[in-house]
């Protein structure tokens, strides 16, 4: 199986996965990317997976639908365009020949869910949609901190060569922030590097790993002391994890 980031809007990743004749796309906020891609690659679209219901990742579901009568896949508990069959967590999803887990990962909205694979002879993927970004994670529009953190947790808790496709290309700002948390963390510094130089070549820079976000992400570090400090220098009143996930996503709003 193939996986392909197609670009769509001024940020966004529409995620393709083939294996040379089927295809499914991930959140795809403009039919035309997917149709244009269809095209050029003579794919057939069998699926399409949604992971939450923001309109630049739904948008094109109804017209791809419509088309190509792909079956459309999504969060059982949010307003996504119908008819789809419902997930929920734990539940298990085949498609194309792989195995999807679906985890419930509210936070960025309260229906949110993540897609989860394990495929024999690759390594693991995770379509993770607005709630973890590398180097970041969502805004809380419609969960709390304490449930972003606690999806957070189940996401980092996946094997760290999982390959993190988020839907958004925000790592340069992410890591900016990253930076400003933990200073002295070299991790941050070297991917910095790494990630300009993809940018000013016009590539990617994900799919990430649960591993390198892990050492890089302030939103899954929340227990390291650099970033446990920098949260109370921010917020005096900082004391539980959760404080210090909250301290450090309004500074990000703000930053």
């Amino acid at each position: 199986m193939t996986l392909v980031p197609l670009p769509a809007f001024n940020d966004n990743y529409i995620w393709m996965l083939h294996d040379g004749q089927r295809a499914l796309v991930v959140d795809p906020g403009d039919p035309q990317v997917v149709f244009e891609a269809l095209e050029r690659t003579s794919l057939q679209l069998q699926a399409i997976l949604v992971t939450h219901h923001h309109h630049d990742h739904t948008g094109g579901v109804n017209q791809l639908r419509k088309t190509t009568a792909a079956q459309v896949y999504g969060p059982a508990h949010e307003n996504v365009p119908q008819p789809l069959q419902g997930m929920k967590d734990g539940d298990v999803l085949d498609v194309l020949g792989w195995h999807f887990t679906v985890l419930d990962v509210p936070g960025h909205t309260a229906g949110h869910i993540a897609f989860y694979s394990k495929p024999a002879g690759q390594e693991p993927l995770v379509f993770c949609g607005d709630t973890l970004f590398s180097a970041g994670c969502g805004r809380l529009f419609e969960g709390s901190p304490a449930q972003m953190l606690n999806s957070l947790t189940r996401l980092a808790a996946l094997p760290d060569a999982t390959r993190v496709c988020c839907a958004h290309e925000y790592t340069e700002s992410g890591l900016l922030f990253a930076h400003a948390v933990e200073p002295a963390n070299l991790a941050v510094t070297e991917h910095q590097r790494r990630v300009a130089s993809w940018r000013a070549n016009h590539q990617p820079s994900l799919p990430s790993t649960i591993g390198l976000e892990k050492s890089i992400n302030p939103f899954l570090r929340t227990r390291q002391p650099d970033v446990v400090a920098a949260a109370r220098h921010f917020d005096a009143s900082v004391h539980t994890e959760t404080d210090v996930f909250t301290a450090i996503r309004t500074w990000k709003n703000q930053f």
